[in-house]
């Protein structure tokens, strides 16, 4: 089962998951796909982890994230954002090379007998990308979202931290 949870940034996307994540399981997993960029951002991580209480595994797994998704799991994949980020980074900012890859490696996830949560960011629905760069990724990750949402079995869209179900 797929659970796709999308919204703006502090829209309540990751309470919401850890909350549905605890009630399937006392013993939840969760996938964090960010890069450690610096010594503020390893922090940053490391609060993330210390918020969460002895129930959670913590993961770190940057792209394979089939990879630490075991049959009959409960995780959160927290983010696609930051997932996404690292192929973008690792196939010099190539938008098609890294929708094939994102889009292979997401689907290994449609094979797994496990409750998946996916968090995501609409990144698109806020200011224009001032950069081409940006504006790349924006598309990016609106093609990304778009193929998780089809291929979820519930998707909500967290505003305001309200969620307000899509399917």
């Amino acid at each position: 089962m797929i659970y796709y949870i999308t919204g703006g940034e502090r829209s309540g996307k990751s309470s919401y998951a850890q909350n549905l994540a605890l009630s399937f399981s006392k013993s939840p997993k969760y996938i964090a796909t960010s890069r450690i960029w610096d010594e503020n951002h390893r922090k940053r991580i490391d609060r993330h982890i210390a918020d969460r209480d002895k129930r959670w595994t913590s993961i770190e797994e940057e792209k394979a994230i089939s990879s630490v998704i075991k049959p009959k799991d409960t995780v959160v994949i927290d983010c696609v954002t930051l997932w996404l980020t690292n192929y973008f980074v690792d196939t010099k900012n190539n938008i098609e090379k890294c929708l094939e890859l994102a889009k292979t490696e997401f689907n290994k996830l449609l094979d797994i007998d496990a409750t998946i949560i996916i968090i995501s960011n609409e990144i698109g629905m806020g200011v224009h990308a001032q950069t081409e760069i940006g504006r790349k990724f924006t598309e990016l990750q609106g093609w990304m979202n778009q193929h998780i949402a089809k291929h979820a079995n519930k998707a909500t869209l967290m505003v305001s931290g309200i969620p307000l179900s899509l399917k």
